[in-house]
């Protein structure tokens, strides 16, 4: 049996009309006709008694309308309280991403997250691997690359990301200011040179004969090097930008830019996006825009 006739049969009884219940439904007045008629045909049972004036139940119609429409009744009510229905974000969210963005700013977005919105928890995973979302049940990554292309995800890319020259006030009394790309020949370098799906800030801006004095891949250490005052470096904005406002890093060049790559915002494929994950995209824009980060909208 078709279980949408007994919807069809639920709305012409209710309404003692086809052409009602038509309307309701969204359907040909033909169709919910055939429909009632095809669920007496399965049942063995006259349901309705049809006049060119009105329709009314029979015996075995009102029996049934009696005990069907409670269930109807409780199954939309399901329907309407599941999380991915409900206009406000609530449940799990299960975010993966790399160590650096979640010291960086993930704990600012998470805090902010799961107070402006009551309902929802927030269960965070920070790795440097890879994460299979599908496979592990995740709901959102943030992956920070130069592309990122997975046919099997919906990637959207929410910032571009770009690098500037930095040093220490600490080194720059010790060594001077550079003042020209030429002057940077003759500097100590903290050169960043990433593993793969990372951004990709390499070397200094200009070729240089002397070898970096510190050679990492993990820019929250490049960043404290520099901040120590281990040499010059290239760094993003978003992980200098605090240090910056803090006085223990200066932008020097200023003029010189690199770009490092684009954070993107990766997620399953599905039809429909869940309130929970679409109030964190906006709040990951949100809080981009405030690091004078560059957001793209999503």
């Amino acid at each position: 049996m078709d279980l949408n006739l007994l919807t069809v049969f639920e709305a012409v009884a209710r309404t003692s009309s086809f052409s009602a219940a038509a309307k309701e439904l969204g359907i040909p007045k033909s169709s919910a006709s055939r429909g009632v008629a095809k669920l007496e045909s399965d049942l063995g049972v006259q349901l309705l008694f049809r006049t060119t004036r009105q329709v009314s139940l029979s015996a075995a119609g009102t029996a049934l309308y009696d005990r069907l429409t409670p269930l109807l009744r409780s199954v939309k009510a399901v329907l309407g309280e599941l999380p991915e229905r409900e206009e406000a974000p609530s449940g799990t969210l299960k975010v993966t991403a790399p160590v650096d963005l979640g010291v960086l700013f993930l704990a600012e977005i998470a805090t902010r997250y799961t107070a402006r919105y009551p309902a929802v928890s927030l269960d965070l995973h920070l790795t440097g691997r890879a994460v299979d979302l599908v496979g592990e049940g995740f709901d959102v990554a943030l992956r920070a690359a130069p592309k990122l292309e997975d046919s099997t995800l919906v990637v959207r890319r929410v910032s571009t990301v770009a690098a500037h020259l930095y040093a220490s006030p600490v080194y720059l009394a010790r060594r001077g200011t550079p003042r020209a790309e030429a002057d940077l020949d003759q500097h100590d370098w903290v050169v960043f040179q990433p593993g793969a799906q990372r951004l990709r800030v390499s070397g200094p801006p200009t070729r240089s004969a002397r070898p970096p004095r510190i050679l990492c891949d993990d820019f929250l250490f490049a960043r404290d090097a520099i901040r120590a005052g281990a040499g010059l470096g290239l760094l993003p904005t978003l992980v200098a930008s605090t240090d910056v406002a803090a006085g223990r890093l200066v932008r020097i060049l200023p003029r010189f830019e690199r770009m490092a790559g684009s954070l993107y915002f990766v997620t399953p494929a599905a039809k429909h996006v869940a309130p929970k994950v679409t109030a964190f995209r906006d709040l990951v824009l949100e809080t981009l825009k405030t690091w004078g980060t560059v957001a793209l909208g999503a």
